[in-house]
């Protein structure tokens, strides 16, 4: 019911998301801190030490500012739509499929890059990201961004997929059993996407030019792959923590994943890899954003000027497989390596289809499938309708 609740939140939300956004004004000087500060995240995106001691950017935080962190985890994009627009909150680490809705209901409010002195380090590349920039007006502050990789078991497969055809289609694997019931599937409405990128390339006579831009024919096209694949996957997943679970004790051997959980696994022991595959992937790129109705702004903005400190930014990167939003990161962090931001996919910029808002006004064709029929129908697709 709780996920039921969500997905009905996230379709109102959306509703308003055609809406004109009118800009507030953003705060003019930053004040003394106000000794909290609540975050809405990603999991493994705010850390203190307690997995790993090597990994914590919130005890000098707190220390340096008076600032007392709390976090509470979100599992998907839409969730953190739904407990942004509940409120109680700061911040959010919210990608792309929300950034904008968020925008659109009112539920952040603009940011002073004045007032975030290393706002200029930014990659150039995410400065004014059409995500959390509207009218030439930033709504964040870029944190990082990465890929959703294939990642795969290597007893499984004896070399790496080159398609995601392993988890759209049934098929026997290299350790001569079939893939149906090990394999798993997102467990968001924004995965429709990962289908049609599929389709970009096995069905091009569909003319996807964009795969979160879908006509009728297209979406139906992804729905009708996405049943199919239904009848492969043996759990949809959304927590991070259950899928590495899922991996080591319950025989899957391949699923969409995000890098954190492949580094998890692999450091250790696990015999697990990723790649990208010839149709490539999606992925995103996520924005600290501040709620409209924050109660301690000032730790905010704090916060913000926290998170892109090259160190900040490098362990982030080093202990999620993410890319720093600031390239100096990627250079003389420990953890990361000189090498870690090539690895993480940093070169591959171009290459990855980066999550976004469906609207049913889109510029590679005349008129699209609107995210809340996503929302529903994907339901559906879960529930075998």
């Amino acid at each position: 019911m709780k996920k039921l609740l969500q997905s009905c939140t996230a379709i109102i939300a959306v509703a308003s998301f055609a809406t004109n956004a009118v800009a507030q004004e953003p705060l003019k000087e930053l004040g003394k801190g106000e000794g909290a500060l609540s975050i809405v995240a990603w999991a493994g995106y705010i850390e203190r030490g307690e997995t790993d001691k090597n990994y914590d950017w919130v005890t000098k935080f707190e220390a340096d500012t008076g600032c007392k962190v709390t976090v509470k985890t979100a599992a998907t994009s839409d969730e953190m739509v739904a407990l942004m627009n509940e409120g109680g909150f700061d911040l959010v680490t919210a990608s792309g499929d929300a950034s904008l809705r968020l925008v659109a209901g009112k539920r952040v409010q603009p940011i002073n890059t004045d007032l975030i002195p290393s706002w200029k380090t930014i990659d150039e590349r995410l400065q004014n990201a059409p995500w959390h920039t509207v009218n030439g007006v930033h709504y964040g502050t870029p944190y990082v961004w990465g890929p959703n990789v294939l990642m795969y078991n290597t007893e499984a497969f004896k070399e790496a997929p080159t398609s995601w055809k392993v988890v759209f289609e049934e098929m026997t694997l290299a350790d001569g059993k079939s893939n149906k019931g090990r394999v798993q599937a997102y467990d968001g409405p924004i995965y429709v996407a990962d289908a049609a990128l599929y389709l970009m390339k096995h069905k091009p006579e569909l003319g996807i030019k964009d795969p979160y831009e879908l006509n009728d024919d297209q979406y139906k096209a992804a729905l009708d792959l996405l049943r199919v694949q239904r009848t492969l996957v043996g759990r949809y997943w959304h927590d991070a923590m259950i899928q590495i679970d899922d991996f080591k004790n319950e025989g899957v051997v391949a699923s969409g994943s995000w890098p954190f959980q492949v580094n998890l696994m692999k450091a250790e022991g696990a015999k697990i890899a990723s790649t990208f595959p010839e149709e490539g992937v999606t992925g995103w790129a996520d924005t600290t954003m501040l709620h409209a109705d924050s109660e301690h702004p000032n730790c905010a903005y704090m916060w913000m000027e926290h998170s892109l400190s090259p160190k900040v930014q490098g362990d982030v990167s080093a202990w999620f497989g993410t890319v720093p939003s600031v390239p100096a990161a990627c250079k003389g962090n420990e953890l990361l390596t000189d090498e870690g931001c090539t690895a993480n996919g940093y070169d591959n910029f171009e290459k990855i289809s980066f999550w976004k808002t469906p609207t049913s006004k889109c510029e590679s064709q005349g008129e699209c499938v609107p995210y809340h029929r996503w929302v529903s129908d994907y339901i559906g697709v879960i529930g075998g309708r």
